[in-house]
């Protein structure tokens, strides 16, 4: 038997469980998946499917794989599990230990007990470059969020290496230096479209049915996974959660190597950490009072913060014409770097006064090639001693050349040199050149980008979109999601008729996916929403229709303070009153 008709036909992890939607009673007919070896020749789909590991868990049975002890110790099943490990081929072959070469798309499923299945499939997105989540037989489960996400839910949950096993961009540079366009492809589209289809038709086999609803959950590069679900298989899912997605991937990663670049041509190396975050609070000191008259600690509208350090004398070194005689005073030259890095990367390192334009903007201005970081996030992850890795690897992969990449890029061509530092502004060996081959060479690099608005097939399935991003992303801008969201409004004939499916909300003070304030100075802490939090807005909207126009979110430490987050693109007005109870705030 084989196809979706044998998929459908086979069944069963057993054991209790509690928690969810009891799942239906197994219908009558051929034998229903079991949770041990005969699954391995029970499930086979395809050709280029294999299952490499298949473990029952019960409830506080350590969540390893090994008996070797571990250092931490793996935490405890929190419910009856059964654990299933897939190898998605046809991999990439080439010579042993060469980080391109790939076995397949590894994939670990984790099934709660069939009594106790909610009926939904809740799939998790990766982060950064997703490779090396220990896919392997016979090492420890690398992070174990996946298996609390199956218990505490009694849903069904997967996570994906996305097709290789290293943790950085050197995966997808062949040993003789080119394109791996076949890893590429694993990583920017096929893993997240082939680990759907086959922990659905698990699924199937485990419980005898179909799951009700299925979700994608992904912030940063899971983020952008679930934006390409949307895109390219719009039939995957009923619902998805993207986070500060990291779409425009070629624009975002190279553009983050450009505060490296301003700091090594502006004043010869990085900016001292005491410096930046000098800058950083001056601003938010300068701008945060808009919203209330009160300080908020954070920026609610970045866009209208035009805060010029080039002009504070409180921040000046007095030998740059200041007052501030403290070690964390900043020169002329510094000054003007936070400006360049603020505004984001430009075609020839230049910029206009922050009064004329900040960088803060819905669609790319004058010669602007991408946004900078709002003014008063913490910068430290790109401007810090070394940069980014991810950053300077994109620079490598686009320019063909590991030695632009940090040391830690390793290729039979090469290592990487970190020859980003000769990189100029503009002309032949320009970080703008860099950007623009990048662009050029999306279509051989997967469609990385992630970009295309047309999401109307996912529409017309009925699926809903919920996309979220950080006013204070410390890695990638939240202009991109704004403009991204923009376009999609264009094609769908205006923001009213995009919102009748995809939903955009911005958060004022919130960093990369930590659901963690990331601003230099913070008072207290801005509200931001609890993890699981817009999970379960997404949930309610699918299954009870209730449309999230605002979502109140509130501080988990420290005085009380709660606010509305607006749908974009209104904005959020104060009425009056307490500034820390959301009550008083409107979406206008």
């Amino acid at each position: 038997m084989s196809g979706i008709a044998a998929w459908l036909a086979l069944s069963g992890c057993g054991g209790g469980g509690g928690g969810g939607e009891p799942a239906p009673p197994v219908p009558p007919g051929p034998t229903l998946l079991v949770c041990d070896d005969t699954l391995k020749a029970a499930f086979v789909p395809d050709a280029n499917t294999t299952i490499t590991l298949v473990k029952a868990f019960k409830r506080g049975d350590t969540l390893a794989l090994s008996a070797t002890p571990a250092s931490p110790a793996p935490p405890a099943a929190a419910a009856d599990l059964c654990l299933v490990k897939l190898r998605i081929g046809p991999g990439h072959p080439g010579p042993a230990g060469a980080p391109s070469t790939s076995a397949g798309i590894g994939i670990e499923a984790w099934f709660p007990a069939v009594a106790a299945w909610n009926r939904r499939i809740h799939v998790l997105g990766g982060a950064g470059w997703s490779g090396g989540i220990a896919i392997s037989a016979t090492t420890l489960i690398g992070d174990t969020h996946a298996a609390a996400v199956a218990a505490d839910e009694s849903a069904v949950t997967a996570v994906t290496d996305t097709g290789h096993t290293v943790t950085d961009g050197a995966f997808a540079m062949n040993p003789d230096g080119s394109i791996d366009t076949v890893l590429w492809t694993d990583f920017a589209r096929r893993s997240a479209h082939e680990m759907t289809l086959k922990v659905k038709a698990l699924a199937a086999g485990f419980y005898g049915a179909n799951p009700a609803h299925t979700y994608w959950d992904g912030c940063s590069t899971g983020g952008r996974q679930g934006l390409m679900e949307a895109q390219a298989d719009p039939g995957d899912f009923d619902g998805i959660l993207a986070g500060a997605p990291a779409i425009n991937w070629t624009q975002f990663t190279t553009a983050g190597m450009y505060p490296q670049v301003v700091m090594n041509l502006e004043t010869g190396g990085p900016i001292a950490p005491a410096k930046q975050t000098a800058a950083g609070a001056a601003a938010i000191n300068a701008c945060d009072t808009r919203l209330t008259g009160a300080h908020d600690g954070y920026l609610s509208d970045p866009a209208a913060c035009v805060y010029d350090p080039t002009a504070d004398l409180a921040v000046l070194c007095i030998a740059s014409g200041g007052t501030n005689a403290s070690s964390a005073c900043l020169t002329a030259a510094e000054a003007r770097a936070m400006n360049k890095i603020w505004y984001g990367q430009t075609a020839d390192g230049s910029v206009p006064p922050p009064a004329v334009d900040n960088g803060f903007n819905v669609t790319l201005a004058g010669n602007q090639l991408w946004y900078g970081l709002a003014r008063g996030t913490d910068l430290t992850g790109l401007t810090g001693a070394t940069p980014v890795d991810i950053g300077s690897d994109q620079v490598a992969l686009n320019l063909q050349s590991p030695a632009y990449a940090t040391p830690t890029f390793v290729n039979a061509t090469g290592n990487g040199g970190d020859k980003w530092k000769t990189l100029t502004y503009a002309g032949p060996n320009s970080i703008a050149g860099a950007f623009a081959q990048g662009l050029a060479l999306d279509g051989a690099f997967g469609g990385i980008n992630t970009d295309n608005p047309d999401v109307s097939a996912f529409r017309n399935r009925g699926g809903k979109l919920i996309l979220y991003h950080g006013l204070a992303d410390t890695l990638i801008p939240p202009q991109g999601s704004i403009g991204y969201y923009t376009r999609v409004a264009g094609v769908m004939g205006g923001f009213p008729n995009a919102q009748q499916f995809a939903r955009l909300f911005l958060v004022p003070g919130m960093g990369h996916c930590a659901f963690s304030g990331s601003v230099v100075a913070v008072n207290p802490g801005p509200p931001l929403p609890a993890p699981g939090q817009m999970y379960k807005v997404l949930v309610d909207w699918v299954e009870s229709g209730t449309t999230p126009s605002s979502i109140i979110v509130g501080t988990s430490a420290g005085a009380p303070r709660s606010r509305p987050l607006c749908m974009y693109p209104t904005k959020l007005a104060y009425l009056g009153g307490d500034v820390n109870n959301a009550a008083n705030f409107s979406c206008q």
